[in-house]
């Protein structure tokens, strides 16, 4: 407990020290979220907020990671991912507009080089009982295996994770709240499995914490009045933690959607609405979730504790519930919020309407 505590620790300090070098830097080399200069849809500032807030994320948990688990493939694989990532956001905070498709595009690459670094899912719990096998269609490719399903389900998990993750960072403490208490949840779930005898659990254990501890190290200055944005690079290095995180430790996939049931939701709502009113999904709008509490007169401050206790709440009960358990509240809870989020839409938009 002590190492996890100290690995916890060293994130946080290394990325709360690195953070406002990192807003000095977006200032100097103006990598900035201007309102007039890059106007977007999605945007509810009207200041001139730094960007760049994956570089000390990602020093925070690359730092920690060789200090506390040295080199490996794995570890290396996962560095790796997390450079691009770093890079491809970078360029996304430098440019007037990043065409969203081939940014989606290159989020591939750290995802397949995850899955070939041995980060894979070979099989999901069946909601009525046993498990599914996944890794049963293989072929080698050179010195590299693959096996079919089980690579292309964790390939899609690691890219819509980053998504999902990204989607969820329209105000102020809002990402950086969800992925801390994520992190958490998978920490403590993967510490018991440890506690258990399952010494594979110890690379996973570890580098939760160390994640939870650089989130918590950036939420104190994305917290409102926000300092910085997390911008492109640092949700989706955190998304991407979240996704081989949960396929690495026994923690595993349902855990982490439930703990982010609600982001996940208001995701695929927003994804499919846009389809149906024949925009393109890629393209951001004033309606997420978050969008429509900040119309109901919710706070930036509230509406991220909403989020935070929604999750903490949410992972509690998959830390204590069986897998039929968790498939069942899953289904129970996200019904319960696409409700709440179809009548939030539909009111907003009979506001609009008699307006």
């Amino acid at each position: 407990m002590t190492e996890l505590l100290a690995g916890f620790l060293t994130a946080f300090a290394i990325t709360l020290c690195a953070t406002p070098l990192t807003i000095s830097l977006a200032k100097k080399y103006k990598l900035l979220d201007d309102p007039k200069k890059r106007p977007h849809p999605a945007h509810v500032h009207t200041k001139i907020i730094p960007r760049a807030g994956g570089l000390p994320v990602f020093l925070g948990i690359t730092l920690s990671m060789l200090f506390f688990t040295g080199i490996s493939p794995v570890n290396l694989g996962i560095i790796l991912a997390l450079g691009i990532l770093l890079v491809v956001g970078l360029l996304d905070d430098a440019l007037i507009e990043f065409n969203p498709v081939v940014r989606l595009l290159l989020q591939f690459l750290p995802a397949i080089i995850a899955v070939i670094s041995g980060i894979g899912i070979d099989y999901i719990t069946n909601p009525v009982g046993g498990i599914l096998q996944l890794n049963a269609v293989r072929f080698n490719l050179g010195i590299f295996e693959f096996n079919v399903l089980a690579d292309a389900f964790a390939i899609f998990w690691i890219v819509w994770m980053m998504n999902m993750v990204n989607w969820s960072k329209g105000v102020d403490g809002q990402m950086p709240s969800i992925t801390l208490v994520a992190f958490l949840t998978i920490g403590f779930v993967s510490l018991n499995f440890l506690n258990q005898g399952d010494q594979n659990q110890l690379l996973p254990t570890l580098l939760s914490f160390i994640c939870a501890g650089a989130s918590l190290g950036f939420l104190i200055f994305n917290w409102y009045p926000a300092k910085i944005f997390p911008g492109f690079s640092g949700s989706t290095i955190l998304g991407f933690m979240i996704a081989v995180l949960s396929i690495f430790s026994s923690a595993k996939l349902a855990i982490a959607l439930l703990v982010l049931l609600v982001p996940a939701v208001d995701f695929f709502y927003t994804f499919f609405r846009r389809i149906m009113e024949k925009k393109s999904p890629l393209k951001g709008d004033q309606k997420h979730l978050h969008h429509l509490l900040l119309e109901r007169g919710f706070s930036h401050s509230q509406i991220s504790l909403l989020y935070a206790i929604s999750c903490a709440i949410l992972g509690l009960l998959a830390a204590n519930l069986e897998s039929q358990g968790k498939i069942f509240t899953i289904i129970l809870a996200g019904v319960v919020v696409f409700g709440a989020i179809l009548g939030l839409h539909l009111l907003s938009n009979k506001e609009e309407g008699g307006s």
